[in-house]
């Protein structure tokens, strides 16, 4: 990470004086070629597999942050690692990999393979970063978007098993939309004891207000919120959920059961006392304000068009939770929980910061970084194992008529780590703000 005292720090006013794109402003420029001599040689060599590098396609909205330095609570964050390689599975008439790759020097390979070993027929990276978001794959009969996560991680153990050794792997999102892919891929990282980790950016995000629950506090209901469709908006939901009760008194035990729900059906569990509305609208007060209208009318409020959706969890433990589905905002994101003892809610909004959800991404690229560098986890793969296993079964449900779908395959333990320092805590929206316009390109910055 640069020191503010010792190199050139970003200010607002540097920001603000370079139009906004951190990428064309001479000093970071600057601070980059003073850097890059000195550090290159001991950064770890990272290959990045991605289905398509569009605008504001995940793989743009990670690599930026691989490829230049970034902020992260307000600190101007050197990446620490060297992206040395690529594969693209599509490239569609806006790709912009091709011109990334010329810019920075990157060679694009035919193959994952090729891609690991950098051309030649053993293991040439030191980490492995597979971003299986976006891009033009067909959906299954459950509406499940059949990216190949497992396929490009077959294809990186293949290289692994070949060369002898092994590297850090990060899968983005989801493990796999199928379940039993899903557990292969974490049984065979723990087999061959490759580092793995994988899950979401929202977990990282801010808390409005903040909110940290006690050391194993005894969660009675949660409800986490979203905007956007069941599967891929679902997943964040669900793991923002499960980023909170894991840490919950005796910790994970698993789920033993899970339901999908809309329209009249899913009001009527409410009524049915099956899950809290007046969790759901401390929840949606934490995004919104107080004074809003009962939740029903402001779900209508919120979206005519499509009905609200609610993912049910029963956890072995007794535990109730819902992840609730109101509207179409990529950037709602709420929590609020129950514990017991206690009679108000405890409820925050995870943040995304400016620019709609895409500086998400530069906390997420931060714990990647530095689980690349440490080859530790820097939170559970159990966590978005068991995440994976929840919407699939979800996605079950939804397809049978939203009948509950019994999930003993999801009955198993964990121990949740302490994540704290991978989340951005607010400073960097202090610098970059809603009128700060965004960089449409990534672009290595002149040295002047």
């Amino acid at each position: 990470m640069f020191d503010a005292d010792r190199s050139l720090s970003l200010s607002r006013r540097h920001f603000l004086a370079a139009g906004g794109a951190l990428a064309a402003a001479p000093w970071l420029g600057r601070a980059l070629e003073a850097t890059a001599a000195e550090e290159k040689p001991n950064r770890p060599k990272v290959a990045i597999a991605f289905t398509e590098f569009t605008y504001r396609s995940h793989a743009h909205v990670i690599v930026e942050n691989f490829l230049l330095p970034y902020l992260f609570n307000g600190q101007l964050t050197d990446p620490g690692v060297e992206v040395v390689s690529f594969y693209g599975d599509q490239f569609p008439a806006n790709d912009m990999s091709r011109k990334v790759a010329k810019d920075f020097e990157i060679p694009i390979y035919p193959t994952i393979d090729k891609a690991l070993c950098r051309g030649g027929e053993k293991l040439a990276v030191d980490a492995v970063l597979l971003i299986g978001e976006h891009g033009d794959y067909p959906d299954n009969e459950k509406g499940q978007t059949q990216y190949p996560r497992k396929q490009f991680f077959d294809q990186t153990v293949a290289v692994f098993r070949r060369s002898g050794r092994v590297t850090p792997v990060f899968n983005d999102k989801h493990l796999s939309y199928r379940w039993d892919w899903a557990k292969e891929m974490v049984d065979t990282a723990r087999q061959l004891k490759i580092p793995f980790m994988a899950g979401s950016s929202v977990p990282l995000a801010e808390r409005r207000p903040p909110l940290e629950l006690p050391e194993g506090a005894k969660i009675v209901e949660a409800v986490s919120i979203h905007g956007g469709p069941p599967e891929r908006y679902g997943f964040h939901a669900l793991e923002v959920l499960q980023s909170f009760v894991e840490f919950r008194a005796g910790r994970e035990t698993g789920i033993s059961q899970v339901q999908f729900l809309e329209g009249d059906a899913l009001w009527k569990a409410a009524d049915e006392g099956r899950w809290s509305v007046k969790l759901a609208e401390t929840a949606m007060a934490a995004e919104l304000g107080p004074g809003q209208p009962p939740l029903g009318e402001l779900a209508y409020k919120l979206d005519d068009a499509n009905q609200a959706h609610g993912i049910l969890v029963n956890y072995r433990d007794g535990l109730r939770a819902i992840a609730l589905g109101l509207g179409e905002s990529g950037s709602r994101w709420n929590f609020a929980c129950q514990l017991a003892g206690e009679k108000q809610p405890r409820a925050t909004r995870l943040y995304n910061g400016p620019w709609n959800n895409r500086n998400l991404f530069k906390a997420l690229a931060h714990a990647i970084q530095t689980f690349f560098r440490e080859r530790r986890a820097q939170y559970a793969v159990e966590r978005t194992l068991l995440v994976t296993g929840a919407l699939d079964a979800a996605m079950d449900s939804r397809f049978r008529s939203s009948k509950p779908v019994a999930t003993p395959q999801l009955e198993f333990a964990y121990q949740p780590i302490d994540f704290r320092a991978m989340r951005e805590m607010g400073a960097s929206w202090k610098i970059i703000t809603d009128d700060t316009p965004q960089p449409q390109t990534i672009e290595r910055p002149a040295a002047s």
